[in-house]
């Protein structure tokens, strides 16, 4: 059992916090048995698991190398208040893309929550893969994780210059790219959505890049009702996605 803060493992657990060290060891943290359950569920590969003295585990947990440490040490390796004394250590796998009819294009998107939250409605309305483009946060964020709920082990989320990708959906893949946009935009509902669609959506406080904008094909809007000068980006994301869905 591991019980010292200065054990070289617990160092190297540590750099996973970090996006520097996340890159370097192409490896993340993933935190409690529901997230650590979808990971393996979904095929990622787990390296090791990080175990609190005296846990009760499933037993598909033996498959894999088990590292047992005390509670103070469990409470520097985790990020969350209240940690539930399991993690796993996790190797970065970007999904292959497959087949695709709807794709979320996601520009420069900076609070982990609206990411992870983005990423699960991306999942649960049947999207079938999200693009982040450049300054958007790191998909391995630990925040970003647990929005997902999971979804980040069952949807591609790949990284791409929105700048290249668009043209390369437009031409070479027949997609019809609408932006969510505030002004010039046309109602959602009154927009003909075809089948293969890509939305973008773009920074909580910005929007979409102008460089990104004018690559759409159209711009569309949710109408407002009240007082709100807008709506929180991922909520605007949830509905325009189950919106195009049908």
């Amino acid at each position: 059992m591991i019980t010292s803060l200065q054990n070289a493992k617990v160092k190297q657990w540590m750099k996973l916090h970090k996006r520097k060290g996340r890159t370097k060891y192409g490896e993340f943290l993933v935190e409690g048995f529901h997230l650590i359950e979808e990971a393996y569920r979904s095929g990622w590969r787990i390296t090791e698991i990080i175990l609190e003295d005296g846990l009760d585990t499933p037993e598909w947990y033996s498959q894999f190398p088990l590292i047992t440490v005390n509670k103070k040490v469990m409470q520097q390796v985790a990020l969350t208040e209240t940690p539930q004394g399991a993690a796993a250590v996790v190797e970065m796998n970007e999904l292959q893309e497959n087949a695709q009819e709807k794709v979320l294009l996601i520009d420069s998107i900076q609070d982990p929550g609206n990411l992870g939250t983005m990423i699960r409605t991306a999942d649960a309305s049947g999207f079938d893969a999200v693009v982040l483009g450049n300054g958007t946060v790191d998909m391995y964020n630990d925040k970003v994780i647990r929005a997902t709920q999971g979804s980040l082990f069952h949807i591609p989320v790949l990284q791409a210059d929105l700048s290249e990708k668009i043209p390369e959906l437009q031409t070479d893949d027949g997609f019809t790219v609408l932006a969510s946009a505030l002004e010039d935009a046309r109602l959602f509902t009154e927009v003909n959505v075809p089948d293969k669609v890509a939305l973008i959506v773009g920074n909580e406080g910005l929007g979409i890049n102008e460089d990104i904008l004018r690559l759409a094909d159209k711009l569309v809007k949710i109408p407002i009702y009240g007082q709100a000068e807008s709506l929180n980006v991922s909520v605007a994301a949830g509905i325009l996605m189950y919106a195009f869905r049908k």
